[in-house]
Order: C-alpha cells, then sequence, then structure tokens
C-alpha cells in the first residue's frame, strides 16, 4: 500500500475505540473488528500488504492456533483502545490497546508492517519487547531481526518523500481494495482448480467411454468358452508350449487359433480359456453396476466444476480444496464421500447414493443432516461434536448442499435437523420430522 493511503486510513481508523474479536482468516489475513461492527481485513503477505474491507463475512477455512494466534486473541480481543498511529511516520500501523484484569490493567501493541518484503504483524508489550509475531526473522535473513523476548528496532526510514495521492472517502477505497484483489486472485485460481478437476473428469470419462456393452461382452464369453471346448476334444493334437494350434471344427472345418501366451499343457491352456469366459461373463452381469458408479463420479465432478466456476470469492474456492489432513493408517478413506472444512467444522457431503447411504449410517444422534425441500440432493452432514454450530456455518454447509445437487441457477430451499429426526426408509431415501429450512440463492 501507499504511504499516503496508509496515513489516510489510520486517521479514519482513529476514531475506533474498542477491538471485538481479532484473528486470522487465512495464512496471511487477519481480521479485527472494532467497535461493535467496523470490520477490517489486513492482508499481510509479503510485497502485496493491503487493508480491505468486505460486505460479507469472511469464514475462515480452518481455526489457527500458533502461539501468534494464541497470544493475539488473548491480548487484543475484548481492548480498549488507547491509541492508533501510523508509527514514526512509515508505513507501519501500531495500535495500542489496555485490558482491565483482576488486579491491574496491562498494555498491548499490534504492530502491522506494510513494508514489501519484510512485511510482518508483531506482537509487543507496551516498552516494545517482541511477544510473538506472524514471521520470526533472524540475522541471516535481516539486520533488523524480529525474536519473542528481544526489544523491537525501528526499520531504517526511505530516503525519499512520499507523494500524497488524496482519497475521496476511505471506506470506498477498502472495498475496491477487496474487489481488486479478488477480481485478480479469483480469475488465477478458478484456472488452477478447473484444470484439476478437468483433468480428473477426463479420467472418468476415458473409463466410462472404454467400457464394453454386455453383448459385446457376452459374445466375447461364449467366444472363450467354444475355444475351450475346441482344445478339450482336441487335447492329444496339441503340443506344449505351442504358439499356433490348428484345431478341428465341430462342423468339420479347420480353425487355426494362436493362444494368448504359451501354455505347458492343453489342460492349462483349456483351464485358461474357460476362466476367461466366465470372467466375461460375470463382468457382463455386472457392467450396469460399473456403469452407474462411473456416471455419479462424472455428474459429481461436473458439480464440482459448475460450482467453482460460479463462486463469487477466493473463500468460497478455499471451502471446497482444504488442506489435507495427514490420512490415519488404521481409517481409509472413503471415496464415496467429500470433507470439507467452514469454520473448523466438519462438513460430509455424499458423491452418490452410496455415499448418501454411509453418511446416514456414520453420522451421530446430535450431527445436523441437510437436504433439498422435496427432491432429490445430495445429504450433507455437519459433525457437531455435541457443540452448538454457528448460523453461519449451516447456510455455508446449505450452499454445499445446493452446489453439489443442482446446475441451474436459482432460489432453493434446504432443510436440516439434527440426525436423530432422520429415519432412514430404504438406501438413501429418508423421513425426517421437527426441521428447521434455509433459502439457497445459487447464481
Amino acid at each position: 500500500m501507499k504511504h499516503s493511503h496508509l496515513q489516510q486510513v489510520v486517521a479514519w481508523m482513529q476514531s475506533f475505540k474498542r477491538i471485538g474479536a481479532v484473528h486470522r482468516v487465512s495464512n496471511n489475513v487477519i481480521k479485527i473488528v472494532f467497535d461493535r461492527d467496523d470490520t477490517l481485513y489486513f492482508n499481510m503477505q509479503r510485497s502485496h500488504a493491503t487493508i480491505f474491507t468486505c460486505n460479507k463475512e469472511i469464514a475462515r477455512a480452518k481455526i489457527f492456533q500458533a502461539p501468534f494466534d494464541v497470544m493475539l486473541a488473548k491480548r487484543f480481543e475484548r481492548s480498549h483502545i488507547e491509541r492508533i498511529t501510523l508509527h514514526n511516520n512509515d508505513k507501519i500501523i501500531r495500535i495500542k490497546v489496555s485490558q482491565k484484569g483482576t488486579y491491574k490493567a496491562s498494555s498491548s501493541l499490534l504492530q502491522l508492517e506494510f513494508t514489501g518484503k519484510y512485511t510482518n504483524a508483531i506482537i509487543m508489550d507496551d516498552k516494545g519487547v517482541v511477544a510473538e509475531a506472524l514471521r520470526h526473522i533472524d540475522e541471516s535473513v535481516s539486520c533488523r531481526t524480529v525474536k519473542v523476548g528481544e526489544r523491537l528496532e525501528d526499520p531504517p526510514l526511505p530516503n525519499y518523500v512520499p507523494k500524497a495521492y488524496p482519497l475521496e472517502d476511505v471506506r470506498t477505497f477498502l472495498d475496491e481494495n477487496y474487489r481488486k484483489e479478488q477480481s485478480k486472485k479469483l480469475s488465477a485460481l478458478k484456472q488452477q482448480k478447473l484444470n484439476i478437476l478437468q483433468q480428473r473428469l477426463d479420467v472418468l470419462q476415458r473409463h466410462y467411454d472404454a467400457l464394453k456393452s454386455e453383448v459385446v461382452l457376452q459374445n466375447k464369453a461364449a467366444e472363450y468358452r467354444h475355444i475351450g471346448h475346441l482344445i478339450m476334444a482336441n487335447l492329444h493334437e496339441i503340443r506344449p508350449f505351442a504358439l499356433e494350434l490348428t484345431l478341428q471344427d465341430y462342423d468339420g472345418s479347420t480353425v487355426t487359433l494362436t493362444p494368448a501366451k504359451a501354455f505347458p499343457n492343453a489342460n492349462v491352456m483349456k483351464e485358461y480359456y474357460f476362466k476367461q469366459a466366465k470372467k466375461m461373463l460375470q463382468r457382463s452381469k455386472n457392467l450396469h453396476i460399473e456403469r452407474e458408479n462411473l456416471e455419479s463420479k462424472i455428474t459429481y465432478v461436473k458439480h464440482f466444476i459448475h460450482t467453482v466456476r460460479t463462486a463469487e470469492d477466493i473463500e468460497s474456492i478455499a471451502l471446497l480444496f482444504p488442506e489435507k489432513a495427514k490420512q490415519n493408517k488404521k481409517t481409509a478413506r472413503d471415496d464415496r464421500i467429500e470433507t470439507f472444512f467452514i469454520e473448523g467444522y466438519k462438513v460430509l457431503l455424499g458423491k452418490n447414493e452410496q455415499g448418501n447411504i454411509a453418511l446416514l449410517q456414520q453420522s451421530k444422534a446430535r450431527d445436523i443432516w441437510l437436504h433439498l425441500k422435496d427432491r432429490p440432493s445430495a445429504h450433507v452432514i455437519i459433525v457437531t461434536d455435541k457443540q452448538s454450530v454457528p448460523q453461519y456455518v449451516i447456510e455455508q454447509a446449505a450452499a454445499l448442499c445446493v452446489n453439489f445437487s443442482v446446475f441451474e441457477g436459482g432460489r432453493y430451499l434446504v432443510d436440516y435437523t439434527p440426525r436423530r429426526e432422520v429415519k432412514i426408509q430404504d438406501g438413501a431415501n429418508v423421513l425426517y420430522y421437527h426441521y428447521n429450512t434455509i433459502s439457497v440463492t445459487k447464481s
């Protein structure tokens, strides 16, 4: 950010009296709620640091619990602001707060440095000693170190006079910052994720296209069975490891056969062709299951692609691609169920009918179940771990239910209720009672 813009933003922020809540919503973005409802987001990404506001809540992809986050919440949530300054007339915002304890009040400093390569968020006591930092910096990286327990030195001032860039309205500027950054990042992120999903779809489509019809498999089974009978009828004429056979068919004609491989004797060759015939026949009987399975996977990935393509912000895409947790070797990943995380709550979605059935069977009584009202849809489960779930999490889970169930835009109703209210009838068909309904608009 430009020095002039920071100067004007700080002047605007000086009317704030309290900090209600503060936490990270992503690796580099810190959310601070001032007074009652003035929410600012500080993007502390190196060389791309900025401040922005957003007219809707930005969900946390996960709950950050690093020492920095623990210290941030402890020292700044529900605190009184003593002053907000542009420290040392540099591109550094310093927020001094105080908290009243049982015995005495304590003061803390939050220093947000928009200094390009060394952009950082640093927590200090009132004497300037570092308590924690978003990024710790030692001597091997910079002559200005950021270490816990050491006093923080001011960075050297730039040797130029900053130009003035007047803003008509600070809040409009902060809103525009969000739109510009999001538009550019969103386009790049969408393309990256769509490429991954398209590759997945192409693989599934190739498998689907390669499926032979039941008739082809049955004909192949008959052909192998016939060859097996011919070999059995001509056992005395077949030499070990023969690579070409001339056999007499039942109608008196001569059949030339090239075996699939060299067999030690005719009996082994005969058994091979009978087994192949049995395998082809069995596959023809189960082909509809394989076809339906692939069709459901293809439909799911198409829903995924459509959801990414119509996403309106980066946070919506981040919810769809959570960081992969280390898989427990004893617990195999269920390919029928997709896992998402919203504000730290695990949200499970059935990819197909079998996935929906698995969700119903595995979920617990106090988990929250969601489904489109009066029409087929994916089943969604919010794992509660016996905790109350914020309404915002339910809204986001309902949006997932809609996005992975229908392609058409419009207004949809989603019912939700504790899992204990859902009674399984047949497969994934259920009856449910004492439910609530939420409206979701799909673009």
